[in-house]
């Protein structure tokens, strides 16, 4: 799970790239927020932020632009369903606790 200190600066990185008209790559923003490519690649919601700015670059009538349109909407659904699969099973732990065992006769 990504600390909300690195997803914080990575969207402050991006938004400011994104604001002065700079190309937003995944080694500027590792950079500039100081968080390895590695993550920004491999964490779900650090990616799709860098992805959500980079989209906004692109023309959404263009293949290319779709693609990353499907792609960034594929992103944030799997996202989307992992954490409603997480909180199903914390409900499921919590039920689990809170009904009262019944004994054998």
């Amino acid at each position: 799970m990504t600390s909300p200190d690195i997803l914080a600066r990575v969207e402050r990185v991006c938004s400011e790239l994104h604001r002065d008209a700079t190309p937003i790559t995944f080694v500027g923003v590792a950079s500039l927020a100081g968080v390895s490519r590695t993550s920004l690649y491999r964490d779900p919601s650090l990616r799709a932020v860098v992805d959500e700015y980079r989209a906004a670059h692109v023309d959404p009538r263009t293949l290319s632009g779709l693609t990353r349109e499907v792609d960034h909407l594929r992103t944030a659904v799997e996202l989307l369903a992992d954490r409603v699969r997480r909180h199903e099973e914390q409900l499921r732990q919590l039920d689990s606790v809170s009904r009262p065992r019944r004994r054998a006769n």
